[in-house]
């Protein structure tokens, strides 16, 4: 597929001109996967140094959200390994990210309940590091969403930061969400015909994917929510509703004139490690 041979050629650059690195951080490809589930392309990025402050003993799982509309078994991961490799320079942390099942580089097909258990693989793959001893998620759009909810559900993640999160995948109201037909367009680009062989298992896992319940056990733990207000997928309305439900711990901020892909907004990024910065100590 043109998608997968396009971030297959981009991963071969950047080996061939000598791996990524920024000189304070490096970072490979892994393979990893849950308890029978399809095998998952990663990147793990490690710092260059060994932080005094203990930022070393941190560790950030970065996850991607759906493929655009029109991809087919696209790569919405694209950027996030330099992202990773930033990450990793500038808060001393070693951070893995990750294709989701059924996009990318990744074996499988899309649903949600699968993505789910992908992240708590990546989880797994970070925690086996020696010397992490915290682990924090960072997720965009459907990726964050779902950060959110290993959180509420996992009370040893550290602090969660999600950008462009929703507060729920399901419909409200009558009306169809845009976000709810992204996940459904995410599901029609199955690699295989006839997937899935039951629709009903794939609703099932968008109803019972509550993040506008599960947010509100983070606190004490940090929570930053980060949304556009030009946002045409996910609804202004959703980060409210899960900084209000988070109440004191959480930290919203609205970008004004930025849309809903926040990974390339150099301000979303800015507020990321400053988010980092406030709560593991600069390494860099």
């Amino acid at each position: 597929m043109p998608e997968e041979r396009r971030a297959r050629s981009d991963r071969k650059a950047a080996n061939n001109a000598g791996g990524w690195g920024n000189g304070r951080a490096t970072g490979e490809e892994v393979v990893f996967s849950g308890d029978g589930g399809p095998e998952l392309k990663g990147f793990l990025a490690r710092p260059n140094f060994s932080a005094a402050s203990g930022a070393g003993r941190n560790g950030i799982v970065l996850s991607h959200g759906f493929p655009g509309a029109g991809h087919r078994a696209g790569s919405p991961s694209s950027g996030f390994p330099e992202l990773a490799v930033r990450l990793a320079a500038e808060t001393g942390a070693v951070v893995v990210t990750f294709d989701f099942r059924g996009t990318g580089l990744s074996d499988g097909e899309f649903s949600l309940g699968g993505w789910q258990a992908d992240l708590g693989a990546a989880i797994a793959t970070l925690r086996s590091v020696p010397g992490i001893e915290r682990t924090w998620l960072v997720g965009f759009a459907a990726g964050g969403t779902l950060s959110i909810c290993a959180a509420g559900e996992d009370l040893s993640i550290a602090g969660v930061a999600a950008f462009s999160p929703l507060a729920d995948f399901a419909e409200r109201g009558g009306e169809t969400r845009r976000s709810s037909a992204q996940a459904r367009a995410a599901a029609d680009a199955a690699r295989t015909r006839g997937y899935p062989p039951e629709p009903g298992t794939w609703a099932r896992d968008v109803k019972e994917v509550r993040p506008s319940l599960l947010v509100a056990n983070i606190p004490p733990r940090p929570l930053l929510i980060v949304h556009g207000a030009g946002d045409d997928v996910v609804p202004i309305t959703d980060a409210r509703e899960l900084a209000d439900a988070a109440d004191a711990s959480s930290e919203l901020r609205i970008l004004a004139g930025a849309g809903h892909g926040l990974v390339h907004d150099p301000r979303a990024i800015a507020l990321l490690l400053g988010w980092f910065d406030r709560h593991l100590g600069s390494v860099a």
